[in-house]
C-alpha cells in the first residue's frame, strides 16, 4: 500500500486534472471569438451596413445590419459553413478541434493514472509519475498550441468574411475582433494541467530526497566497519 503522504499527492493530482476537464467542457460548448465588419452594401465606397460572426467550436451566429440588408440573426453549424467556403480556415479550425479532443482524452488518462497510483505502488514507468509528467504534459502542450492556432485562425485568415459573403458578395472592413469565454477559459486548463505536473514532481523530489537520506549513513560508514 503507498503512503499516506503519496496518497494525499496523487489525489490532489487527480481533483486538480478533474477540475480542469471540468472547465475545458465547458470551454468547448461557449463562444470562442466575436468578429465585426463593416459593409460597403452598394460598392459606392460607403461603409454604412455591419456584420457580426460569433463562432463557438461547433456553432456560430450571423447577425446583419444593412449588410447588404437587414436580417435576423442566423445560426449555423460551423463545420458544414467552413467546409463549404474551403481553404486554410477549416483546417485550422478541426486542427484546434482534434488538439482539444486529444487534451481530454490525455487528461483524463492523468487523472486515472493518478488514481492509480494512489491506492498501489507500480514501478516507475508510465504508470507512475512518468505517465503523470505525459500526459499532463501533453494537455499544456495541446491547450498552448489551440490559443496560438485558433487566434491566428481568426485575425490572419479570412474565415468571418467569408462567412459573410457566403450568399452575397460585399465589400467588408474589418471592425474589431474580440476573443470571448472559451477561448481565455484555455488558460487556466493549461495552469491546471501544469499544476497536476508540479504536485506529482514535490513528491517524486520528495521521495527520491528521502531515499537518499536512509542510504546515506550506508555510504558514509567507514570502509573498516563495512567490510565486516
Amino acid at each position: 500500500m503507498p503512503s499516506t503522504t503519496k496518497t494525499l499527492y496523487f489525489l490532489s493530482s487527480a481533483l486538480v486534472t478533474s477540475i480542469s476537464v471540468g472547465i475545458l467542457g465547458f470551454a468547448m460548448s461557449t463562444s470562442w471569438a466575436t468578429k465585426t465588419m463593416e459593409c460597403d452594401r452598394d460598392g459606392s465606397g460607403i461603409f454604412d451596413g455591419s456584420a457580426a460572426v460569433t463562432l463557438e467550436l461547433f456553432e456560430g451566429r450571423l447577425e446583419r445590419t444593412f449588410c447588404p440588408l437587414f436580417e435576423p440573426p442566423v445560426d449555423f453549424q460551423v463545420f458544414p459553413k467552413l467546409a463549404a467556403t474551403l481553404g486554410i480556415p477549416v483546417v485550422l479550425h478541426g486542427v484546434s478541434v482534434c488538439f482539444l479532443i486529444l487534451c481530454l482524452l490525455s487528461s483524463a488518462l492523468s487523472i486515472l493514472i493518478s488514481l492509480y497510483n494512489s491506492v498501489s505502488n507500480p514501478y516507475v514507468t508510465y504508470m507512475g509519475p512518468v505517465g503523470v509528467y505525459a500526459t499532463s504534459g501533453t494537455s499544456a502542450c495541446l491547450s498552448m498550441s489551440v490559443l496560438i492556432i485558433f487566434v491566428c485562425n481568426i485575425t490572419l485568415t479570412t474565415i468571418a468574411q467569408d462567412l459573410v459573403r457566403e450568399k452575397i458578395p460585399v465589400d467588408l472592413r474589418i471592425k474589431s475582433f474580440q476573443m470571448q469565454l472559451g477561448y481565455f477559459l484555455l488558460i487556466p486548463y493549461m495552469v491546471l494541467s501544469l499544476l497536476a505536473i508540479g504536485l506529482i514532481y514535490a513528491y517524486d523530489h520528495a521521495a527520491y530526497t528521502h531515499r537518499r537520506e536512509q542510504q546515506r549513513p550506508t555510504e558514509d560508514a567507514p570502509k573498516e566497519i563495512m567490510m565486516y
